[in-house]
């Protein structure tokens, strides 16, 4: 009504009002045309300024609405509510200087607020100023009208917070001091005990340290920290006295796990068979499933991995003939029960030490006697994973749960193994089953953030050549980080009202390192190989291919060409058809859904479409962006700088490589792939003449410290010699053999498929890559010698669907796509 009075249509904060309301509603661009023209009529208005900064913050634009607030400021610097609202986007932003200065007007303009004097103090802790932060948290603790013997959980807080500012600043006394002086006053007794033994060690003083570790240790036994506490503050000199520490608990608490497998660490001998053969019999008769996963650690010492063998196959041998651990034994006998868990734990025994065959025949014996049993059919799943063979993996998962189709963990888990085997219809059913009806799992797995889904279904595209629908899975991947980096903002006033100051700083330290986290890992080096892919072979139109490719061929080969084009039309067309269906239902479904979400956030999103996804402009350009946060955050992880290479050497950035080099290199230097790195690198700037005169002598100084005066052959030859026990380091000098000389071809094969026992790293996963090497053309074209090692491997792996002879021409594409699955997957868990 304001704005229909031509006396006041051009009103500046009326007109910036009408903004903020459409903005409300959804109405963006006439939000901004209202709120702009507000703008233009009061410059001088801070509410113009303080909306304009609102509608920013409201399209996650934070450092041009930290611009309008600062604008804002100027005008009205006393705004309580600009100073607020400024403090949140500072300390999103992690602008710290700033978000102090702004906590420190508030608290001189609201000295009686508690959120004033807690936004100062944490400004100051994350700063690591620990002695004001302090200061300022003993000053507001004592405006707190606690009574000593009252409990305040909100004052236990405070309370806790403050100790955990002065562990960090290490003052190590005063935060015994001080968790001892307020102990009555905390609700959390058990993290009062933690600190108290912590500190008491720090301090030395071990005999009071020893008692708090016992009585943490009566309260949960379990808890493997408290045994490594009580260890530093008992300091026993011999292993016979470190074992008393464990029979002293045990007696205790003899029901507890942890004293009788702890000591299984550090024991050897005749001691360690004692323990170990006590530990094994007593599972094995109660019936423990997770028994191998307790001792997997174990399998590090050659000498206690071969005791555990002789001790278990003994058992069951002689449960076969007597039902009874040793013939020699007289006493009840074991239920039939106790071979079934013996032949279940020797099939992941010897499934970890890679006799697959044997793994196998125990795993078999065992279904046989029980073929109801979930776990057996699971770990038969893992065996054949490790062996190779993913499809038979997914087959036998899928065994598994069809057992217990209301197990949400064996659902998942047959799900994934179907994505490994490039089963992606049969995931997607799979885990439709826990998904909400109505709407696609896809999707509603993807608003659920479910990201181990996406990362092992972009890496199944991957694998599969389908590059749109990888990057697709990618791209969301890092929306979800986006979203949960941006959720944060709720909480800068929450948690600031509830007190709950440690897990709001927790919150703060985690989003600052989110990207580390594995999934963004596996999702950026996904994205990043299909990228280098793309720049290196773009993909051309299906149409123009098509009609390149009959010109070169026969009339029968056409004929067959043309015939095998139909029927994927035909294919296509119906999967078309069911997408366009099951879209239009989605659409109906999730409409309201949909708008709702738009109306909170700054509009809908841009769709990923995997047709476009896969035929970008600058496919580089969009690697660097998935390359940056882990630079930053994963420095150090050598893939992080070899992708780092990989890229600058397509783009050319001479120094951008040396860089990239230099930080792998002091990773590890003696890594396969940064090997071949560097041969490429020096030949690429011996081959470039016209590099600027610095830029070639930097490059020409920093390489000599790396290459220490040799010439890139000799530096080869040498990395040959040096690792000839592994594969991948075999594969990788032969690559550079042939790359520097392709007449030594011959030498070069002879040394990537070398076979012999000797080699350390003879598996699946680095004989999978040599195959790989042999046909796609890393040594020129080799089909003939390449089917040689694939039989070679064969005898080795007979599971392995990689090396399994293929009956002709037409099956080569798929066997190769099985071939070409993730690499890590094959030995994720061996």
């Amino acid at each position: 009504m304001i704005l229909v009075n031509p006396k006041f249509a051009e009103h500046g904060e009326t007109l910036a009002m009408k903004g903020l309301t459409l903005n409300c509603l959804g109405k963006k661009d006439e939000a901004y045309e209202f709120v702009r023209r507000g703008l233009r009529n009061d410059l001088k208005s801070h509410v113009c300024w303080h909306v304009y900064g609102l509608l920013q913050r409201s399209d996650k634009k934070y450092d041009e609405a930290i611009k309008c607030y600062r604008n804002a400021l100027k005008l009205d610097k006393d705004n309580l509510q600009i100073l607020r609202d400024l403090s949140l986007l500072q300390i999103q932003m992690r602008d710290l200087e700033g978000y102090r200065e702004t906590r420190y007007q508030l608290l001189q303009l609201r000295p009686t607020q508690r959120a004033s004097w807690i936004g100062y103090a944490i400004a100051y802790h994350l700063l690591k100023d620990y002695d004001t932060a302090l200061r300022l948290l003993e000053e507001f603790r004592k405006t707190q009208q606690v009574p000593p013997n009252k409990i305040d959980y909100e004052y236990s807080e405070l309370l806790l917070f403050q100790n955990d500012v002065m562990r960090e600043g290490n003052l190590f006394q005063e935060s015994l001091e001080h968790i001892e002086a307020y102990e009555k006053q905390i609700c959390d007794q058990l993290k009062v005990e933690e600190i108290k033994g912590e500190m008491l060690l720090k301090l030395g003083r071990l005999e009071e340290a020893a008692s708090v570790y016992r009585v943490l240790i009566d309260r949960n036994a379990e808890n493997w920290s408290y045994y490594e506490g009580l260890e530093k503050a008992l300091q026993p000199s011999t292993v016979e006295k470190r074992l008393q520490i464990y029979v002293e608990v045990g007696n205790i608490n003899p029901r507890a796990v942890s004293p009788k497998r702890l000591p299984l660490n550090f024991l050897s001998g005749q001691k360690f068979r004692e323990k170990i053969g006590k530990f094994l019999r007593v599972n094995f008769s109660k019936g423990c499933p997770p028994l191998f996963t307790t001792l997997k650690s174990l399998y590090s010492n050659q000498e206690k991995v071969a005791v555990i063998q002789e001790l278990v196959t003994g058992y069951e041998s002689s449960l076969k003939t007597c039902d009874l651990f040793s013939p020699n034994e007289s006493g009840e006998k074991e239920p039939p029960t106790t071979l079934l868990w013996v032949r279940y734990f020797l099939a992941q025994h010897f499934d970890k030490l890679g006799k697959r065959a044997l793994a196998l025949e125990y795993i078999n014996a065992a279904i046989e006697s029980t073929p109801t049993l979930i776990e057996l059919f699971y770990v038969k799943a893992k065996i054949y994973k490790h062996a190779g063979n993913l499809k038979e993996a997914a087959k036998w998962m899928d065994e598994a749960q069809s057992l217990d189709t209301a197990d949400r963990f064996i659902n998942s888990k047959c799900a994934k193994y179907m994505l490994r085997a490039g089963m992606i219809k049969e995931a997607e059913e799979m885990c439709s089953k826990f998904t909400r009806e109505g709407t696609s799992s896809m999707d509603n797995l993807n608003e659920m953030q479910c990201m181990w889904f996406q990362t092992e279904c972009a890496t199944s595209y991957q694998s599969l050549g389908k590059y749109g629908d990888a990057l697709k899975k990618c791209h969301e991947i890092e929306r979800h980080f986006f979203e949960i980096t941006d959720d944060q903002f709720d909480f800068h006033t929450y948690c600031m009202r509830k007190m709950t100051l440690r897990a709001y700083v927790d919150l703060l330290k985690l989003e600052d390192v989110l990207r580390r986290h594995s999934f963004y890992f596996k999702a950026a080096r996904c994205a990043i190989e299909i990228y280098l892919k793309l720049h290196d072979n773009p993909l051309t139109n299906e149409s123009q291919e098509q009609e390149v490719n009959s010109e070169n061929l026969s009339a029968k080969e056409l004929k067959k060409m043309l015939s095998k084009q139909r029927r994927a039309q035909k294919k296509a067309k119906l999967e078309e058809e069911r997408r366009h269906a099951e879209r239009e239902r989605q659409q109906k479904n999730q409409k309201k859904r949909r708008d709702e979400e738009e109306e909170e956030t700054s509009g809908p999103k841009e769709e990923l479409v995997p047709e476009k996804l896969e035929r970008i402009e600058n496919p580089l350009e969009e690697a660097v962006k998935f390359l940056t946060p882990l630079k930053n955050l994963v420095a150090d992880c050598i893939d992080t700088h070899l992708l780092a290479f990989e890229i600058y050497f397509r783009k050319g950035k001479f120094l951008l490589m040396l860089q990239s080099v230099k930080r792998a290199h002091a990773i590890d230097a003696d890594n396969p792939w940064l090997h071949e790195c560097l041969i490429r690198f020096s030949k690429a700037v011996s081959d470039h003449s016209n590099l600027h005169e610095t830029i070639n002598k930097v490059l020409t100084q920093e390489m000599k410290k790396i290459f220490a005066k040799k010439n890139y052959e000799s530096f080869n030859e040498e990395f040959l010699k040096k690792k000839s026990n592994s594969v991948e380091h075999l594969l990788s000098g032969a690559k550079m053999m042939y790359f520097l000389d392709n007449s030594r071809q011959e030498k070069a094969i002879s040394i990537a498929t070398q076979l012999d026992e000797t080699m350390s790293d003879r598996n699946v996963k680095t004989c999978t890559k040599v195959l790989e090497a042999l046909l796609d053309g890393s040594f020129g074209s080799l089909q003939l010698q390449a089917e040689d090692y694939r039989t070679a491997c064969h005898k080795l792996f007979p599971l392995a669907t990689a090396f399994m002879p293929m009956a002709n021409e037409d099956d080569k594409s798929p066997a190769m796509n099985n071939a070409t699955i993730n690499h890590d997957v094959l030995s994720n868990e061996i």
